[in-house]
């Protein structure tokens, strides 16, 4: 395993823009490494704060054991440590999560993402546990918390009890629906230790998440240099310039909530990343009206977007 220096960008504070990393498959199915690596240079090089792989948006649930681990070695090594590495280590157990977690450490991962198996809905001691397994690792966990079927849909109060009673969680990943509201909720509470809340849903929210206090927003990818460019504003407190960038944005964050990663990859591909847009996760797929669609939104934020040709 390759681990970053110590003094790499994982070691920086986390904040601002830490989109997820897709998952390029070739055709037949496969992980596509060289694919990959040029995914993570698009995000570092368009200026986000950070990154994050795997997530929910890198179809990680559909990865092999095998297939995942080497991937996130693959990420971390296309990084170089220039930004701060989040490494999701989801699972359906806690002993799996801890397993990536500790590799996450000998990588040298800023932080660690963990959503609590929707199985353990309502069973805050064995949440509890599963927290303080993935902590033991050593490496600052972000709780990713959101709603059924996915996650347990724990309420700002819960949230705020397992950041005081499991040291090691100063981060919070807030998904569940109202985002701004709960986000604020949960600053509210102050609870001791919490270092900082992101806003996710694909950044369908990222004005009011930012207006309650969110520190940073993990969408998808495909985006990122127009989401650096709203954060950018953000920090200089241009409300109207972060929402005039949403505004132009919304047709396609609402596109994505549709299609997901298909079109994630999609645009990525017309934005001349990765070659494949092979998905393994459900979920619908681009028809020709759909991709006329596609197209016609895209050349409205041509002023915007980079674009070859």
């Amino acid at each position: 395993m390759e681990r970053a220096s110590p003094d790499s960008a994982s070691n920086k504070a986390l904040g601002g823009v830490l989109p997820i990393v897709a998952t390029p498959f070739r055709t037949d199915g496969s992980p596509d490494e060289r694919d990959l690596e040029q995914v993570v240079e698009f995000i570092v090089t368009a200026g986000a704060d950070g990154l994050v792989f795997p997530g929910v948006a890198s179809e990680f649930e559909t990865l092999q054991p095998g297939e995942r681990r080497r991937l996130v070695e693959v990420v971390a090594r296309a990084n170089r440590g220039r930004v701060p590495l989040v490494v999701g280590v989801s699972a359906a157990t806690a002993a799996e999560s801890a397993a990536y977690a500790e590799q996450a450490r000998q990588l040298g991962a800023a932080a660690v993402m963990a959503m609590a198996p929707s199985s353990m809905k309502g069973d805050m001691n064995a949440i509890e546990n599963f927290y303080r397994t993935v902590a033991a690792a050593g490496v600052p966990v972000m709780l990713q918390n959101q709603a059924p079927p996915t996650g347990c849909a724990l309420t700002m109060e819960q949230v705020a009890a397992l950041i005081e009673r499991v040291p090691g969680i100063p981060y919070v990943k807030e998904e569940v629906m109202p985002c701004g509201q709960r986000i604020g909720a949960l600053l509210a509470l102050r609870p001791k230790g919490m270092l900082a809340v992101f806003g996710g849903a694909g950044g369908r929210y990222i004005t009011d998440e930012l207006a309650r206090g969110a520190a940073g927003t993990m969408p998808a990818c495909e985006l990122v240099d127009l989401h650096v460019r709203q954060f950018k504003a953000h920090r200089q407190g241009d409300a109207a310039e972060v929402r005039r960038l949403f505004n132009r944005m919304l047709p396609l964050l609402n596109f994505q909530a549709v299609f997901r990663m298909a079109m994630t990859k999609e645009v990525l591909r017309r934005r001349g990343v990765i070659a494949a847009t092979q998905v393994r996760a459900p979920g619908p797929k681009l028809d020709p009206g759909d991709h006329r669609e596609l197209e016609a939104m895209l050349a409205e934020l041509g002023d915007l977007l980079k674009l070859p040709g």
